[in-house]
């Protein structure tokens, strides 16, 4: 509660806010919990696969459909790029070769916090917001992919045969949650009518079961609770027992999350590490948003959209928050046969501190490009008659 009041008079997202309190409250400072608090790594862990699934569930694919062949555009330059440009950044400052595409997948993906800013202002259905929301399909997506290539190759080595069996094994599980998945949860939804309680626990029991499933075929769960969100966002997406699961997901698991998170920052190692690899956290900043800029300026020119639109998707595009932070998490606890992690703390310390920035930055942006939106004359630029009349479906 104090968090959720401090937060927006200090212009402060949530997310900054619980760290912070994570922090304040850890083991390198107050010390009021330990690091390895039971039942707070419990309700973190839960909150970390409800988050990856609360992203899956706000993942539209019907607005992907809207726009298709621009979101498909879009995504991919949103993606490889900021993807290339991190790999660079971490191979230049000694990372593995893994490690440096693992780096490269989290700050390829985006989170759409300043979401709700757009739709307070009623811009949602504006074209470069339909592409932006939509290309977050992919980046999502792929980054994931990525990861469990990575975490194969980082535990087991590199194995051609046993990547191309966990992508294999990943498209398959996605195709059984999207359309066996999918479907028997809308039947089930449709079934229990006004029973929002059972509802909720169907909700919970597919969020766990995907995760558990995920984790017996060598993927994160996280992988799964995400798919997961996205197999039955269709089937909940005007349903109570949806929001009485994101009421209690974001009153107590997913802050639980991000507190717990804190914990891992001792402030003077995060001092001593930016001061020493300053030129890191400044590589892998400005590369993310210069890359998101680039990727947004190429294609929205493509597109034919004004400046101030092209801001507005750099803005959208522009965050590092849900799946950056579950996946950088993962991929700092996993270890390889010679006790060596994925990632190191200090990459750690700069993506906590990427979280921080761009989820502050992006929503300031987004602020702005509102205000230019409304100051300029209407925007024209229409989706073609193909991409409009596309028939929408999950």
């Amino acid at each position: 509660m104090v968090v959720r009041w401090v937060s927006p008079r200090l212009r402060m997202p949530d997310c900054v806010g619980y760290i912070l309190l994570g922090v304040l409250i850890g083991p390198h400072m107050l010390g009021v919990l330990p690091e390895h608090a039971q039942v707070a790594n419990f309700f973190a862990e839960l909150g970390k696969l409800l988050l990856m699934f609360f992203v899956g569930l706000e993942i539209d694919l019907n607005q992907f459909m809207r726009a298709k062949t621009r979101a498909l555009s879009f995504g991919l330059a949103t993606f490889a790029i900021p993807m290339l440009a991190g790999f660079a950044a971490a191979y230049v400052f000694g990372y593995t070769l893994v490690s440096a595409l693992l780096v490269g997948s989290l700050i390829a993906s985006h989170t759409l916090i300043a979401f709700p800013i757009v739709m307070r202002a009623g811009l949602a259905s504006r074209p470069s917001v339909v592409v932006a929301v939509g290309a977050t399909v992919l980046t999502d997506m792929f980054s994931l992919l990525v990861l469990a290539a990575c975490l194969t190759t980082h535990r087991t080595g590199f194995a051609p045969l046993a990547i191309a069996i966990q992508v294999a094994e990943l498209v398959v599980f996605a195709a059984i949650l999207l359309f066996v998945v999918g479907p028997l949860a809308r039947r089930a939804v449709t079934a229990l009518g006004e029973r929002e309680e059972a509802s909720f626990t169907l909700l919970l029991v597919v969020v766990c079961l995907a995760a558990i499933a995920a984790e017996a075929i060598q993927l994160e769960g996280i992988i799964g609770a995400f798919l997961a969100g996205m197999a039955v966002n269709e089937a909940v997406k005007a349903s109570g027992a949806k929001e009485r699961l994101e009421f209690l997901g974001n009153s107590i698991f997913i802050p639980a999350f991000f507190i717990v998170t804190g914990f891992l920052i001792d402030l003077r190692l995060l001092a001593q590490s930016l001061t020493s690899d300053l030129p890191l956290v400044l590589s892998i900043i400005l590369g993310l948003v210069f890359a998101k800029w680039a990727a947004a300026e190429l294609t929205g020119r493509a597109f034919g959209f004004e400046a101030t639109d092209r801001l507005l998707t750099t803005s959208l595009t522009l965050p590092q928050v849900a799946a950056t932070l579950a996946a950088a998490l993962v991929a700092y606890g996993a270890m390889n046969a010679a006790g060596e992690r994925l990632i190191d703390g200090r990459m750690l310390n700069v993506t906590l501190v990427l979280v921080v920035v761009t989820a502050m930055l992006g929503p300031i942006l987004t602020s702005f490009a509102i205000k230019r939106v409304r100051g300029s004359p209407p925007d024209s630029d229409t989706l073609t008659s193909a991409e409009a009349s596309a028939p929408a479906s999950n």
